[in-house]
């Protein structure tokens, strides 16, 4: 048999973590491959990359996908446990798992969205050693949707992370975020200040030698239901006015109120918003707490080597 593609190893790797126990997804990736029959062959073939067989890669993106829908938990670096939700489509689609029964669930769709690619899974699978003609574009299309797509799985997996570290965690990410963005200029630095009594500010940006220039910042990790409203705002703005400020970030690791959104442009004082998915993307943008996995080079013609 061929290796399948992702969605048909989302109900197998929900099958091997149904027992309830923690399973390592290099244990996954053997158990399913010996259930399935897979020869050595098989699962030797190699993306054009030639860092990573194909047979991985799916397992990487079943895994992936059911982490992103919810159907999964990652209970530590690279094991994975079965959540009800994963149970619930187990009984209800017992032979096939795919991106059409994930759809349900507002977790996915949102992670979909945040991808920007197009309807259907051939997209995905450009990036998972397919047929490269498995969707319409040209070549450098095909890479381009399939770059989101993986950056976007790196961007919600940041996001889980977060969450899970302190406060304080968070306050001097962003402070380095805004650094490697290049808010802090050649002479600038940046100070965190998160700490009881911090007045509403947990860090500050100095953008020249002297610190003339500045930009406070706020930082809340909150849990993905919670909305901060107007009121966090206004705190916000208190503490920029009693700080003789200007301008300012607020950061979440979840959204904004309608009402604070509003709220924010009318103030005086310059302050830009920033949630959990713009947080994230930014991370995976300017390389913080990212590295690149590998880099692919596209050749053209030289026109000038031949006249």
């Amino acid at each position: 048999m061929t290796v399948p593609d992702y969605q048909s190893l989302m109900a197998p790797v929900l099958r091997k973590l149904d027992d309830g126990h923690e399973h390592p997804v290099k244990e996954l990736t053997t158990e399913i491959a010996a259930d399935l029959g897979l020869t050595d062959d098989e699962l030797t073939v190699v993306l054009p990359s030639g860092r990573m067989t194909v047979w991985r890669s799916r397992v990487h993106w079943a895994t992936q996908y059911l982490y992103q829908a919810g159907a999964i938990a990652r209970s530590k670096r690279g094991v994975f446990t079965i959540t009800e939700r994963g149970r619930s489509l187990l009984r209800e689609h017992p032979e096939r798992v795919g991106n059409e029964q994930l759809e349900q669930f507002e977790e996915y769709r949102d992670f979909k969205s945040r991808s920007r690619q197009p309807s259907g899974s051939a997209a995905s699978d450009a990036g998972q050693g397919l047929t490269p003609d498995a969707f319409e574009g040209t070549p450098y299309d095909r890479i381009a949707v399939a770059a989101a797509e993986a950056n976007s799985a790196v961007a919600a997996e940041l996001l889980a992370r977060i969450n899970t570290q302190p406060p304080e965690f968070l306050e001097k990410i962003v402070l380095e975020l805004l650094v490697a963005m290049g808010y802090a200029g050649a002479l600038g630095a940046a100070e965190h200040l998160g700490r009881s009594g911090d007045e509403g500010v947990d860090g500050v940006i100095r953008q020249d030698a002297l610190g003339l220039d500045q930009i406070f910042v706020q930082a809340k990790r909150y849990a993905s239901g919670r909305t901060v409203g107007r009121p966090e705002i206004q705190e916000f703005v208190g503490a920029l006015h009693g700080a003789q400020a200007t301008r300012g970030v607020f950061i979440t690791t979840s959204r904004f109120s309608r009402e604070a959104v509003d709220f924010a442009d009318r103030v005086q004082q310059r302050i830009v918003l920033i949630d959990g998915h713009e947080l994230t993307r930014l991370m995976v943008d300017h390389g913080v707490g990212t590295q690149a996995e590998q880099t692919i080079v596209l050749k053209r013609v030289d026109e000038d080597f031949f006249e």
